[in-house]
């Protein structure tokens, strides 16, 4: 299927051809590349152009370049522009100006690439349904997914973070949705924001994109409620609250039931039960939004409802797998929680809380008693308070239930400091240290929670653990972020 002809890529960049080719994708990077992609030559962490030739080499119908890169033949098949960065947003306007597909966008400060997930499951089984990979939510992940879109898409789900601000109101408006959703407002990226109502105001700021007669799925137990329905009601948005302070998609009770979260709700009055597969009481609130959004999409709740039971945790995003230990002893086994792709104050105590809950093996190991024991790194980004956010963790009660806490980064040396003796793990400056001698932390029976900010590579620990033994994981899970 051709998704960019030569024709159609000139006229939405205004760049110029080279060669009659045709795409059926679009790639920013050579490791993942598909042949028949178009090559778009950023300059991200290195120069895109670079890598044109050996894009070309691997398959690529063409390549968006300001210039005829180094050993890259003069016909080949390119598209030339002024500004890559510039054509690829072009791009991505078209992509979505091109669709008839009904597109929500989802942003907050925690839980919003799950949520994604979540719809993009949900809707998926009820049309041709086109999702953001990852977490490509910035200034090029946002028109990559949109460049990435089919025309014949009937629902899409675009992811969009923000780092500072005035982040979040090009990439709104360019995605143009009909429906929005902030999962929640948390105290991140502290370091370039006044305070939580500077970041209310941010996330609100998804609403300066959204199409006439839009409805905003907020969550109705927020501090800051009275910012986000100010700027709904300024876009001429319905507002559609989730939560336990709302009559639209209510919260009742959730629970843990044989490692499924069982949710109670009502949704406008109506009994409404759900099921996840997760042991993580925090992913209630975003299912019962995500389920709010459906609806705003003109998708069956029936439906939704029952494809929202099959979805679990991806891998760095809390999804839990059991490690063996040894491969003839099949009963040495650790339970092993990757929540490793990244960490703020609300998404950390989501996870301790997760794994105060665990249930450990006793007697099947050489401690015999099984533990709850965490790794966890540097949470970035929050700016003067950090290093009193991080102490704070030690008050947590999800903190009192656990047996023993490994920490890594200089901030988390707070914590660890503030730890009770018998709690207290090891510090480690980095996360390959702390990748070293993991056979002499960890036994049989225990489950392990990882979790730090994506910059402190807590995937290196996780690699290690998984290492231990052969990981075969609970449930069917998918590559995030």
């Amino acid at each position: 299927m051709t998704l960019w002809s030569a024709a159609d890529a000139a006229r939405a960049t205004g760049g110029v051809a080279q060669g009659d080719w045709q795409a059926s994708g679009v790639s920013i990077d050579t490791r993942s590349i598909d042949a028949g992609d178009l090559f778009v030559a950023l300059k991200v962490a290195r120069d895109g152009h670079d890598f044109v030739a050996a894009a070309l080499q691997k398959g690529a119908a063409a390549a968006i370049v300001t210039h005829i890169p180094e050993g890259v033949p003069r016909d080949a098949p390119l598209l030339i522009v002024d500004d890559v960065q510039i054509a690829l947003e072009a791009l991505g306007r078209a992509g979505r100006a091109r669709t008839n597909a009904r597109i929500v966008a989802v942003t907050g400060s925690v839980g919003k690439t799950s949520t994604k997930e979540m719809l993009a499951g949900m809707l998926g089984d009820q049309g041709r349904t086109h999702a953001s990979v990852a977490s490509y939510n910035n200034q090029w992940g946002v028109p990559l997914t949109l460049a990435r879109m089919p025309r014949d898409t009937e629902f899409a789900v675009i992811e969009i973070g923000m780092n500072h601000p005035g982040e979040i109101m090009p990439l709104a408006q360019m995605t143009r949705p009909h429906v929005v959703m902030i999962t929640t407002v948390a105290p991140v990226h502290l370091e370039a924001f006044d305070g939580i109502e500077a970041i209310a105001r941010e996330k609100a700021a998804i609403l300066d994109g959204i199409e006439p007669d839009g409805i905003a799925v907020l969550n109705a137990d927020l501090d800051q409620l009275d910012i986000l329905t100010e700027k709904a009601a300024s876009a001429g948005a319905r507002v559609m609250g989730f939560g336990r302070q709302t009559d639209d998609f209510r919260l009742g009770e959730a629970s843990v039931q044989s490692d499924v979260v069982v949710v109670q709700a009502t949704a406008h009055g109506m009994p409404l039960l759900f099921k996840i597969q997760t042991e993580g009481l925090h992913f209630a609130m975003n299912a019962l939004g995500a389920l709010a959004v459906c609806e705003a999409m003109g998708a069956d709740l029936a439906l939704a409802t029952m494809a929202l039971a099959r979805w679990s945790p991806v891998q760095g995003r809390g999804a839990r797998e059991v490690v063996r230990l040894d491969p003839v002893e099949a009963e040495l086994t650790l339970d092993l929680i990757d929540d490793s792709y990244n960490a703020n104050p609300a998404s950390m105590a989501a996870a301790l809380d997760v794994l105060a809950r665990a249930k450990t093996q006793d007697n099947t190991g050489r401690v015999q008693k099984g533990r709850r024991i965490a790794f966890i790194g540097d949470m970035k980004e929050l700016g003067p308070k950090g290093r009193d956010l991080h102490i704070a963790l030690a008050d947590l009660s999800a903190m009192q239930q656990l047996d023993v806490v490994h920490c890594i980064g200089p901030l988390m040396r707070a914590l660890y400091d503030r730890l009770p003796e018998p709690q207290r793990g090891v510090w480690c400056e980095t996360s390959s240290e702390m990748a070293q001698g993991m056979h002499a932390r960890l036994d049989s029976g225990d489950v392990v929670l990882v979790k730090g900010s994506l910059s402190m590579k807590l995937a290196r620990v996780v690699d290690a653990i998984r290492k231990m033994g052969h990981a075969e994981l609970h449930s069917e899970t998918q590559d995030d972020e």
